[in-house]
């Protein structure tokens, strides 16, 4: 009994003498352990550094297509978005793509076979912009700061196709035919933060379409299109 006494009252003195305080640690503080390594200082990790919530962006990105079995494509990209919180946004873009037949087509063209190409000339998307992974990276003494973007949504894409070149009878058979059409896109990406404002982006983005394909006799079927396209480009938030 006499030693809980004892252990009580020094409880209650310890405290009276050596109130507890409460302590936070900021982004910004830095706890130097010059005892472990001079050369090594340990950053606290608590909150984001760049936000997302309530901002809106603008940005641009030029691509390289790599899915064309026929057609090599290059695209640039306008994009504008918003995210009303740290994880889910709305993206809106729209593309501009350049395609050139490549030597696969050439080849085919060669052996008195014509090959079927449908190529994306624009495309209107609209895209949930989903950003589940915040993360940051120590490279060469620098931290980078970066998001891993996911996106699905919806596209009306303008494309040209060679089906004219399929009918033998056809007087317009050296001439494109024009199509709008509706299709699934999606989107993964990551975002480097420069400043508060500026920021790089990688994107890797696809778009599927359903439509018609002309085959070797003028039949027509329906068929999957996939189009696939690395991005790179720079944003603008505020």
């Amino acid at each position: 009994m006499f030693h809980l006494k004892l252990f009580l009252s020094l409880s209650f003195f310890s405290l009276a003498i050596f109130p507890q305080f409460n302590s936070y640690a900021a982004e910004d503080d830095v706890y130097d352990f010059s005892w472990l390594d001079k050369d090594k200082e340990v950053y606290v990790l608590q909150n984001r550094k760049f936000r997302k919530k309530n901002k809106v962006y603008f940005g641009g990105t030029v691509g390289r297509s790599v899915s064309g079995a026929f057609i090599d494509s290059t695209e640039g990209n306008l994009i504008a978005g918003y995210f009303f919180s740290e994880d889910w946004g709305l993206e809106f873009s729209y593309t501009n793509a350049n395609g050139q037949l490549n030597k696969t087509h050439d080849a085919v063209n060669d052996q008195g076979a014509v090959a079927f190409y449908k190529k994306i000339e624009t495309a209107m998307t609209a895209m949930l912009m989903w950003a589940p992974f915040y993360s940051k990276i120590n490279t060469f003494n620098k931290i980078f700061y970066y998001d891993w973007l996911f996106g699905v949504g919806v596209s009306n894409i303008s494309t040209l196709d060679n089906r004219n070149e399929f009918d033998s009878g056809s007087i317009d058979a050296d001439e494109l035919t024009s199509e709008s059409e509706s299709a699934i896109a999606w989107m993964t990406g990551i975002r480097f933060y420069i400043t508060q404002n500026w920021s790089t982006r990688l994107d890797f983005r696809a778009t599927h379409v359903n439509t018609e394909f002309t085959l070797q006799g003028g039949d027509t079927e329906k068929r999957w299109n996939n189009y696939y396209n690395f991005n790179v480009g720079l944003n603008y938030s505020f």
